[in-house]
């Protein structure tokens, strides 16, 4: 049974403030947990449900277990409906991009996008078609949150997460940079070269202004039907299919 403090400490982890302040976040679900004991990423604590205990892989003797009830899970679980397992797992080391290393291949960029399940969703999207960094504005959502954990399904454990200010960043960049918007060249008649960023923008802004006099060869998704607009993780997914179907 979960101590009243045991109970607070990881009920504070749903909050941004103190997942920075201990370096620490929850992944929730088995398959997620599964991804990420066999990445990189260091397990601190795992709670279970003794029922479902069998489910758990082989681990290393530095991951804490920890048995709770039903109950006790429902008030740590950030989710309406626990499902088992939950872990509490470290963040890892920022590391600034460096973008000489983002050479010959293609990377995500995102300018200010808000939503945690669109975050999850571009990360889980990136994980599927091979992407393996993306980079974030300083505004952009936590890619700690909660949800956005959950909408990655586990591929959070394989993508590498950047934050950076994107104006200086760009302003020393030597790759070419792709930017979704809607007076630009057909992504279906876009030439992409072997490397480049592809920058995606804000749910209801879009691109920022000054992110945009960086962008030197703008995209749009061609529009057939009457939607005003795409949602960002959707374009996310046309953008990685394309770039992906163009190259092999």
């Amino acid at each position: 049974m979960l101590s009243k403090s045991q109970i607070s400490f990881i009920k504070s982890l749903h909050q941004k403030k103190y997942r920075k302040e201990t370096g620490l976040f929850l992944v929730e679900g088995i398959k997620s947990i599964k991804e990420f004991i066999q990445s990189a990423y260091q397990i601190h604590t795992i709670f279970y449900v003794s029922e479902q205990f069998d489910l758990l892989p082989k681990l290393s003797a530095n991951i804490n277990l920890f048995e709770v009830n039903n109950a006790d899970l429902s008030k740590i679980s950030a989710l309406q409906t626990p499902q088992s397992f939950l872990a509490v797992v470290h963040i890892p080391e920022t590391v600034p991009a460096d973008l000489k290393n983002f050479k010959n291949q293609f990377t995500i960029v995102l300018d200010g996008i808000q939503d945690p399940g669109n975050m999850g969703t571009i990360i889980r999207t990136a994980d599927w078609f091979g992407f393996k960094n993306i980079i974030c504005s300083e505004d952009c959502v936590e890619a700690y949150n909660p949800k956005t954990v959950q909408a990655t399904m586990g591929s959070l454990a394989r993508i590498k997460i950047y934050y950076e200010n994107l104006i200086n960043l760009l302003a020393v960049n030597k790759i070419s940079v792709f930017g979704a918007l809607l007076d630009g060249n057909s992504i279906y008649k876009t030439d992409w070269g072997k490397e480049g960023l592809i920058i995606l923008g804000n749910e209801g802004k879009g691109i920022t202004t000054e992110v945009i006099k960086k962008i030197n060869h703008p995209v749009t998704i061609p529009r057939i039907g009457d939607a005003e607009s795409l949602n960002v993780a959707i374009s996310a997914a046309i953008f990685c299919s394309e770039i992906s179907r163009t190259k092999n």
